[in-house]
């Protein structure tokens, strides 16, 4: 290319560039362009459809954290059900920094369903940076009120009781081997619900007696009007507003191996709004999510739109994930053969 061709294109680039910058529609185009800047988003791949907690956290993150991070970046977010939220998982995991600046969250009940069968899951944790964690799931399994389940005790009497499910290794499923192996409780699980907002809807019509979700999904006028009871609670803590009576699970359990087994089974409830990104991400993008994190979790405006959705806030740093998770694969290999063989069913 001859020296003037040259000339007349640089002089056409920095024209486009000043006036992108003049007009104030795309100062970072421009910036991008003289420093070679390629990314200023950040997708956020959900593995559950809208409607639930682990999406309502994410929309969450979606809104504050961005003026945490440096330059401001846009967060996408991408809902991407499937498989229990494996796929929202299995996408993350084999993302390539081709593919843009990527976070995923998920179901984190798919991390002891993966613990105990590295073969049907094909995913290993331990290869994901946490990020954080910004809430609790508190699971209930709660009734509706013709059914005449109030507690435990009514449940197990019952010859048969129809609950929803969605994919093997989804809380929800935990939830129903926990109650049908440790309290032998007879329960019929219709699979194939794609999340909570599905199973309210089958519920309403009467296709369900229950469902075992988080409390803060079951709509508040269900409770006020007590067209549903609350049966059992799977967490020893009880949060503000939340009945004292309502039967912890756990201490109904009379044998120590039993315990252990729930505890294992339950750690992952406690993890719900986690944030991972792969390992393949530079050490600086996973510090500064981290920093932007742990700044957005302090943030007054976050915690007021949080409590405005019900969604309650329980922050975990993202090192201290990085250590949970990696202590869950030192368990030993008789608590995870139960395990597994309780999951698979």
């Amino acid at each position: 290319m001859r020296m003037p061709q040259i000339l007349h294109r640089l002089r056409v680039l920095a024209f486009c560039i000043a006036a992108l910058t003049v007009v104030g529609i795309a100062p970072s185009i421009a910036q991008n362009l003289t420093q070679g800047t390629p990314h200023k988003t950040w997708d956020v791949i959900v593995g559950m459809p809208p409607g639930g907690s682990i999406d309502g956290y994410a929309r969450l993150l979606q809104q504050h954290l961005p003026r945490y991070l440096p330059g401001t970046p846009m967060v996408v977010l991408k809902n991407k059900p499937g498989a229990g939220s494996l796929l929202s998982v299995l996408t993350v995991a084999n993302s390539t920094p081709n593919d843009g600046l990527m976070m995923g969250t998920f179901s984190s009940a798919l991390i002891p369903a993966a613990i105990t069968d590295l073969d049907r899951f094909k995913i290993d944790f331990r290869r994901f940076r946490f990020i954080g964690n910004v809430g609790e799931d508190y699971r209930v399994c709660y009734f509706r009120s013709e059914t005449g389940i109030h507690n435990m005790q009514d449940l197990a009497a019952r010859d048969q009781t129809v609950i929803g499910a969605s994919a093997p290794g989804s809380s929800g499923v935990v939830n129903a081997a926990i109650l049908e192996d440790l309290f032998k409780i007879k329960l019929k699980q219709v699979r194939g619900y794609p999340g909570s907002a599905a199973k309210r809807l089958a519920l309403e019509r009467g296709e369900l007696d229950g469902d075992c979700g988080g409390i803060d999904l079951i709509p508040e006028e269900w409770i006020a009007q007590n067209k549903v009871n609350i049966a059992v609670r799977f967490l020893p803590t009880v949060p503000s507003g939340v009945d004292r009576n309502i039967q912890f699970a756990r201490d109904l359990l009379s044998k120590d191996e039993d315990r252990k087994l729930y505890d294992f089974l339950i750690m992952p409830t406690r993890m719900v709004g986690t944030f991972m990104v792969s390992d393949n991400v530079p050490e600086d993008k996973i510090a500064d999510l981290r920093r932007g994190f742990d700044n957005m979790v302090k943030d007054g405006a976050f915690l007021a739109d949080a409590k405005r959705a019900r969604l309650p806030i329980v922050v975990i740093h993202g090192a201290d994930l990085d250590r949970e998770v990696a202590d869950l694969y030192t368990t030993p290999p008789e608590l995870l053969r139960k395990a597994k063989a309780l999951l698979s069913k």
